[in-house]
């Protein structure tokens, strides 16, 4: 196998995984607004509150949002400064993109990895639960989200510097 169809396969696996995690998570914004909707009418008409729903409403928020960064980033679909990054070249954005993952979105993943690992470590160790009596027993679950959040992201934008790579380097040649 060649170096570049190892890259081209490196490349659509971990689009694949991203757009995969990505259209799952999706379907849990449905399931998130379903939860809140009975936990509005649970409170507001019956006046029945529960912990473990307004806990798990918190968890599947983000998740929602740890597990569909790297769908994002692959959609393209980041906020970013438009206002410049919309008018310029495609070679200045293949530019923008290859600088801002290679110096500030991979380092970004790597140092949020790095600090969140005791973190997590040590919630799992503990199997820590919510500080709420009646609270969900998988905080610790939660909190594993950090680091797949690190790893599709940072897995995302390292195929994002090599599609930039490509693309400047055909816009050269």
């Amino acid at each position: 196998m060649t170096k570049s169809s190892l890259i081209f396969k490196f490349l659509f696996t971990v689009d694949s995984i991203n757009r995969t995690v990505g259209q799952v998570t999706a379907w849990l914004v449905l399931f998130l607004v379903l939860i809140q909707f009975a936990g509005v009418i649970l409170r507001y008409v019956f006046s029945i509150g529960s912990i473990q729903l307004q806990e798990l409403i918190w968890y599947m928020h983000g998740t929602f949002f740890m597990l569909g960064i790297g769908y994002t980033l692959l959609k393209d679909r980041h906020v970013r400064l438009d206002v410049f990054y919309r008018d310029v070249s495609e070679t200045s954005k293949a530019l923008i993109n290859l600088l801002g993952s290679v110096f500030l979105l991979i380092p970004f993943c790597i140092f949020i990895w790095w600090l969140s690992w005791p973190f997590v470590i040590t919630s799992w160790a503990i199997q820590e639960t919510s500080m709420e009596v009646s609270g969900l027993p998988f905080l610790f679950l939660f909190k594993t989200t950090i680091l797949v959040f690190c790893i599709l992201l940072g897995l995302q934008g390292i195929t994002l510097a090599i599609k930039s790579f490509y693309r400047l380097r055909n816009f050269t040649s």
